[in-house]
């Protein structure tokens, strides 16, 4: 009589003894048909659409196309097989998290409204993020930080788990393959017999249809290729989320009292020294504005460095020191308060400076990003402030990076470049920087308009340079690009322009 073997603990690909295994199990079935077709078809659709090298509503066809198949792997069950060893509930996809994946779309849709090259890679960045909470549903920073090194090793492990989901197809493998064959011969033959009827559809259909090329080939199996390994990573995110709540409530080594007080308590004397001499020089008032304006050039940065380091040095704090005894509590309060509070007065003074130098020499793109940068640490610091009554707040992360997100849209609403030039444009006494107008994107032709007709014509004609480099592509249309035309057409209307 043979024994029965003994059922394993652990079910998936993912080994018990690497960091982060016991918390992200994996799916117990293959994928299901459905999810494997959903994810080659948004990964078709981001081979076709997505423009690399520009801005533009392919950015968000391909968002859309990809958070479709990651909601049909959550919502399709898996292939049916044999029963999971071992199973957990999947997470409820709650409204928090619904939020963050309508952040991520929101971000990529910037590239339909705002043709700044700039902005947009900052949407693409910060996308990326609010697409890892919006699949993990990290919490604390130590969560957080651990789906941050998700996506990527799911990506490899999805490979795997749709490769196996492809036995599905064995039945119906032939009759999706004779249908599609069939979808694409009377696509072939009807659109070429109405091609050749009418030249306005001819023309368009020649617009949608690309040159098939080598280069554009290599392209889609370039960009296909990316795309499938990064929306079945997110699938397999979807179908298999990891379970990071057990790290939420995990705390840091504590340190003896005063390992973390000695240092912070120096560092707070030094914010109270620096403080003090800004007092003193704003009492006098014995700067020019211009030599004030040139001397905040130079300390501006530092500042906000010294703002951002001091913001890591908190949490480094919250996390190690600590605070089971009221002497704890009590002088947990008073350092970090202390601390705390004085750097909202340097990220003041960081503030003051600015705008200070922006009054005097007009605004660019780094000085408003920076001072927006400046304005979200005074937001967290308040936070901070906040978090001191209680001593804890795991809510903080998350609200910290949804007011820069929040942040980062309000920007795009707003058109950075078109507000750059806005301000530039009305100087006053001060010469105006042509070269540098000329130079913002297209979103900023509205704004120029309000120059003198010789100065206009100079900007526009250097913007309508960079309009002739775009290619023109339905894929990199942008709502932006498209009205700077319709203007630069009527102000110019092929008339000849000259930069003195």
């Amino acid at each position: 009589m043979s024994t029965a073997a003994p059922v394993p603990t652990f079910h998936g690909p993912w080994p018990p003894g690497v960091p982060w295994g016991r918390h992200w199990l994996g799916p117990a079935r293959p994928a299901s048909v459905v999810t494997v077709a959903a994810v080659a078809g948004a990964a078709a659709v981001a081979a076709l659409s997505l423009p690399l090298d520009e801005a533009g509503v392919g950015w968000l066809i391909t968002a859309v196309a990809a958070v479709t198949a990651v909601m049909i792997a959550g919502v399709v069950p898996p292939y049916v097989g044999p029963p999971p060893l071992v199973s957990r509930p999947r997470p409820p996809l709650g409204a928090e998290r619904i939020a963050w994946g309508a952040a991520s779309v929101a971000l990529l849709a910037v590239g339909t409204f705002r043709s700044a090259g700039w902005l947009f890679v900052l949407c693409v960045l910060v996308s990326t993020l609010t697409g890892v909470l919006a699949l993990t549903g990290g919490r604390s920073m130590r969560s957080i930080y651990a789906a941050c090194t998700m996506p990527g090793l799911a990506a490899f492990r999805a490979v795997p788990w749709l490769t196996r989901g492809l036995t599905g197809l064995n039945r119906s493998g032939a009759r999706i393959a004779l249908t599609a064959l069939v979808a694409v011969a009377m696509l072939l033959v009807f659109g070429a017999l109405l091609a050749s009827a009418d030249i306005y559809f001819a023309t368009a259909l020649q617009r949608l249809v690309p040159d098939l090329g080598v280069d554009t080939l290599f392209r889609w199996i370039f960009v296909g290729g990316c795309a499938a390994a990064l929306i079945g990573g997110a699938a397999f995110l979807r179908a298999a989320p990891p379970h990071l709540s057990e790290l939420d409530g995990t705390e840091g080594r504590r340190v003896n009292r005063w390992e973390w007080a000695v240092p912070l308590g120096l560092l707070t004397l030094l914010f109270i020294a620096f403080v003090a001499v800004q007092v003193v020089v704003l009492v006098r008032g014995d700067r020019l504005p211009g030599a004030y304006a040139d001397a905040a050039r130079s300390g501006f940065f530092q500042l906000s460095w010294v703002t951002g380091l001091t913001l890591i040095v908190l949490a480094g704090a919250a996390r190690w020191a600590p605070r089971e005894r009221p002497a704890d509590r009590l002088l947990f309060r008073v350092i970090l308060g202390t601390l705390t509070a004085l750097t909202l007065v340097i990220a003041a003074t960081a503030l003051h400076r600015i705008m200070s130098y922006t009054a005097e020499f007009g605004l660019t793109r780094l000085r408003l990003l920076v001072f927006c940068c400046e304005l979200w640490f005074v937001f967290v610091l308040l936070l901070v402030l906040v978090a001191g009554r209680r001593l804890r707040a795991p809510w903080l992360p998350r609200i910290a990076i949804a007011a820069g997100v929040l942040a980062l849209l309000g920007l795009a609403v707003v058109n950075p470049d078109g507000l750059i030039a806005e301000r530039n444009v009305h100087t006053g006494n001060h010469p105006i920087d042509l070269e540098y107008l000329g130079d913002l994107s297209p979103d900023a032709v509205p704004a120029v308009l309000g120059l003198p007709p010789e100065q206009r014509d100079c900007v526009l004609g250097r913007l309508s340079f960079q309009l002739d480099r775009t290619s023109g592509d339905w894929r990199a249309f942008n709502l932006g690009r498209e009205r700077a035309r319709d203007v630069i057409d009527q102000q110019l209307g092929g008339r000849s322009w000259k930069c003195e």
